[in-house]
């Protein structure tokens, strides 16, 4: 039996409700349901954001789910760096290797955007994500992400 072929999607504006639907099965599966401020992050992605790329998961012709990517810049890795900022595939889609094949086309992704380093986070107690990544090289650093809320 041929297994459908992985392909990342663009997000488009007019796919902001299919992506708002996704992200909110992922956060609240995560155990950290979207709030307005989530849910305006999600608009942003699908309008296109410059400082962002966002892709459906397709498995053949059907979402499986998405990925968004964030660009930034890091002195200590020398320069583009990005940040997976959400990952997800719909339970059915899990335990086939899809993770694996979407990392590697996200980091292909990366490597086309010259980015040096790419993070990620991952819930603690989310083990399955953590081997994947474990297994594509990721590290835990040595220091605590911190965040701020400014508005």
């Amino acid at each position: 039996m041929e297994t459908a072929t992985i392909s990342l999607q663009p997000v488009m504006p007019v796919d902001a409700p299919a992506l708002l639907d996704l992200a909110r099965a992922f956060h609240a599966e995560d155990g950290h349901a979207l709030d307005e401020t989530g849910e305006r992050g999600v608009a942003r992605a699908a309008a296109g954001d410059p400082l962002l790329r966002a892709w459906f998961i397709l498995e053949g012709p059907e979402r499986i789910g998405y990925a968004v990517l964030t660009l930034g810049f890091s002195i200590l890795h020398g320069g583009r760096d990005g940040f997976i900022d959400d990952l997800y595939l719909v339970a059915a889609a899990r335990g086939k290797g899809i993770g694996q094949t979407v990392m590697a086309m996200l980091e292909d992704e990366a490597r086309h955007l010259g980015m040096q380093a790419l993070h990620l986070e991952v819930e603690t107690a989310n083990a399955r994500a953590e081997a994947l990544y474990v297994a594509r090289g990721y590290e835990a650093s040595p220091r605590r992400l911190m965040s701020k809320r400014l508005v």
